[in-house]
């Protein structure tokens, strides 16, 4: 398929060998979305499916939410969402607006979807919503191969916070290496707003083998740890859970990032542009 551009950088749909349509969608030569236009439930980047699988198990299906999705690109969680949980109201926050009109004109969404697709970013998005709006909010933006800034600060998540309902969550898709900096003050920055924050990463991730994805899950209630970890083991991409002292043990000591002292994720080493 052609090419168009965005703010991030030329757009290329790849077709999947073997899978009449299905695509990767990249944005300036990086792997941003899978999409399955005929079975939105087949989510083939492992994090996605994490997220999805954490959604999953905190707020079974078919249970109607409302979600906030700071992040767009290919709308592969959303159309997720709308095929396991019809009538669900879904709004996504993407600045780039050359990139959804490219992905609704090629990787259309279905009808009476429930997905809306705002103009702008992040923090402005959330910033515009009523207090106690959201189920959950998913966090899954990057600027090219890294997280930006802004999304991950002590006054970010007290946004996102504000916008929950109670028994709300955050996910939070994340990226870094060992060993993992950026990923401390987060994981600091987010304990300054959510009483109960868990991080999840495939083994090879937290063993320090490679830059990965990694899913922080936060909320002001308790969260289930025992039984995501049980999730967590028996999952297609069986990954690892870290809370509690766990979490502190492995991935504590940082200093919380604020609007005046932030920084976006490193980006994978050597310049890859596929670390999903």
């Amino acid at each position: 398929m052609s090419d168009d551009d965005s703010d991030r950088g030329a757009i290329t749909l790849v077709p999947e060998p073997g899978h009449h349509g299905s695509f990767t969608l990249r944005v300036g030569g990086a792997a941003q979305s899978h999409v399955d236009l005929g079975d939105p439930t087949r989510l083939v980047f492992e994090y996605v499916q994490r997220i999805a699988d954490t959604l999953d198990h905190l707020r079974p299906p078919p249970e109607r939410l409302t979600i906030i999705h700071v992040g767009g690109a290919g709308l592969t969680l959303p159309r997720y969402v709308a095929a396991t949980r019809p009538q669900s109201a879904q709004v996504v926050l993407e600045p780039d607006t050359a990139l959804t009109a490219y992905v609704r004109e090629r990787l259309p969404l279905p009808p009476r979807s429930g997905i809306k697709v705002r103009p702008v970013d992040g923090r402005t998005g959330l910033a515009a919503l009523r207090d106690a709006y959201a189920d959950v909010v998913v966090l899954d933006a990057f600027a090219g191969p890294v997280v930006p800034a802004e999304l991950t600060t002590v006054e970010a998540f007290a946004e996102v916070s504000r916008t929950l309902r109670p028994g709300g969550v955050l996910l939070g898709n994340l990226a870094d290496q060992a060993p993992f900096a950026y990923l401390r003050r987060v994981v600091a920055a987010a304990r300054g707003t959510f009483p109960e924050v868990v991080v999840s990463a495939e083994p090879a991730t937290l063993r320090g083998r490679r830059h990965g994805n990694l899913l922080l899950v936060a909320g002001r209630d308790a969260l289930p740890l025992g039984e995501l970890r049980r999730r967590a083991a028996s999952s297609p991409f069986p990954y690892r859970i870290l809370g509690g002292a766990d979490l502190s043990s492995a991935l504590g000591g940082g200093e919380p990032f604020t609007d005046d002292d932030s920084s976006p994720s490193p980006g994978p080493p050597g310049g890859a542009t596929f670390f999903e």
